[in-house]
């Protein structure tokens, strides 16, 4: 019977599992919607009021 992983991969799989684990937090969940929220505060008059339901939404989801 073969092995699916030899045994001087296995610390190598385990080790990008868990990264994996480790960036599958609400901070990830929570990027896209603060770099929206970042993009649109460069718009002079309306952005501050655009971005403010975005920061609510970002720190919800953290």
């Amino acid at each position: 019977m073969t092995h699916r992983f030899r045994h001087g991969r296995l610390p190598g799989v385990l080790l990008i599992l868990a990264a994996a684990a480790s960036l599958a937090g609400c901070g990830v969940a929570a990027f896209p919607v603060r770099t929206t929220s970042a993009a649109v505060k460069v718009v002079p008059v309306a952005g501050d009021v655009v971005a403010a339901p975005l920061d609510v939404t970002a720190d919800v989801i953290d």
